[in-house]
């Protein structure tokens, strides 16, 4: 049975699916139940050391004996993450989480919106069933910042309005420096003007880090820029970029060395070719998804939730598809990410920093890189025969006004 005749089914019970899935995700809030989220105590906590100047050198030690967490992103990040210190640790989880969840019920909206499928009830279903897969569960319990950015991007990278487009982009690598990679699909539509938007907007969260610590900028991205390290241990099961596949496949990390390139550019050709087969049939969120998948597969480290852009990826699979490969790639994110294979591949491994392990954990730790790759395949595939003007309801025209109209409904916390 296909995942659209299952939907079909559960459509009559999408209230109570998405109500249920709300109220037991809040009900673990309010337990505690491995609800730490670390990582939003690394934004709270280290965010007023800017004014310190000891932004770089602070760690959070609690809830890890293998890895005191830093701060690792840009001085302008902790300046966006400054009024979370303001209130207390309570006050803050509780905000984030509701964030956050509005930010996947944007997520979601918007990608069904851009496929001509954002009927209410259908929202309300995939928001309540993505709850609780594993990029999405884990950037909740974690206090991540991943949903923020992509319902940001996702919001704004289609608006028609250059400077909306463009400053969104700018504004969440600003935060979280992966987001650069959105500029591509600028160039790819020829977007030019809002290729510039986002190189001022990026230039002024820059520009705003140096004006509160020109010493912790230069430290940032003179120093610290591309220390992969220091993010945290490459070749744990966690990391599901190319590289920590490939690192735990051949037992060291392979750095910046051939293979790793080999992939990089094996990676990049069939983003390329997906970016391209999307271009011409003017499909906006085929276009999107392969580039956020480039970036995810060919950045050094990409943690399991940061693959958050699954989200819109599986609503373009299952409703604009239309491929038989398209099918599989929707049922193998499926698995996927309703498995929780990453986390079991975690307790299994004898600690983060080792890197060697048996032949088939290292297989099984390519599931998203496998995943991703299949994806370009797909949409390449599946868009290979469309071309601009074809186009159904999902078109770019009408998608690209609708998201203008919701483009500002989510901006990272200030």
């Amino acid at each position: 049975m296909n995942l659209r005749a299952l939907e079909a089914r559960a459509l009559a019970f999408a209230p109570w699916i998405f109500g249920l899935s709300l109220l037991g995700h809040l009900a673990m809030v309010a337990l505690q139940a491995k609800m730490t989220m670390i990582d939003l105590m690394v934004y709270r906590n280290a965010s007023p050391e800017l004014f310190t100047g000891q932004l770089y050198q602070w760690r959070l030690k609690e809830f890890s004996d293998q890895f005191a967490l830093p701060f690792t992103y840009p001085p302008f990040s902790a300046l966006v993450f400054v009024p979370l210190s303001w209130v207390p640790w309570g006050v803050a989880r509780w905000f984030w989480q509701l964030l956050c969840l509005a930010c996947l019920w944007f997520l979601v909206r918007a990608a069904l919106r851009l496929v001509g499928s954002a009927e209410p009830r259908r929202v309300l279903l995939w928001t309540g069933l993505l709850v609780w897969v594993e990029p999405v569960r884990t950037t909740l319990n974690y206090g991540q910042v991943n949903l923020v950015l992509a319902a940001l991007l996702i919001g704004t990278v289609v608006s028609a309005r250059s400077w909306v487009a463009g400053a969104g982009v700018g504004v969440a690598a600003g935060v979280k420096l992966t987001p650069a990679i959105s500029g591509l699909y600028f160039l790819a539509t020829r977007r030019w003007a809002a290729a510039v938007w986002s190189f001022v907007a990026f230039g002024v969260t820059v520009g705003l880090g140096y004006l509160v610590s020109a010493a912790q900028s230069h430290q940032f991205w003179f120093q610290l820029l591309g220390d992969a390290e220091r993010v945290g241990p490459v070749g744990s099961a966690i990391n599901q970029s190319l590289r920590g596949a490939l690192s735990r496949t051949v037992g060291h990390d392979v750095g910046s060395g051939p293979l790793f390139l080999l992939g990089v550019a094996v990676a990049a050709a069939l983003a390329l070719w997906a970016l391209r087969a999307a271009v011409r049939a003017r499909d906006t969120l085929a276009g999107v998804v392969a580039v956020q998948f480039l970036g995810l597969l060919v950045s050094p480290i990409s943690w399991s939730h940061h693959w958050v852009w699954v989200v819109p990826a599986l609503m373009w699979l299952v409703y604009r598809g239309g491929h038989r490969l398209c099918a599989v790639a929707a049922w193998v994110w499926v698995v996927a990410i309703g498995s929780f294979l990453i986390s079991f591949l975690l307790r299994v491994q004898p600690s983060i920093w080792t890197i060697p392990r048996p032949w088939y954990y290292s297989a099984l730790g390519w599931v998203y890189p496998a995943a991703g790759v299949l994806t370009l395949v797909a949409i390449a595939v599946a868009l290979r025969g469309r071309q601009g003007g074809r186009q159904d309801s999902a078109s770019s025209t009408p998608s690209i006004s609708s998201a203008r109209e919701t483009s500002s409904a989510v901006m990272p916390p200030r």
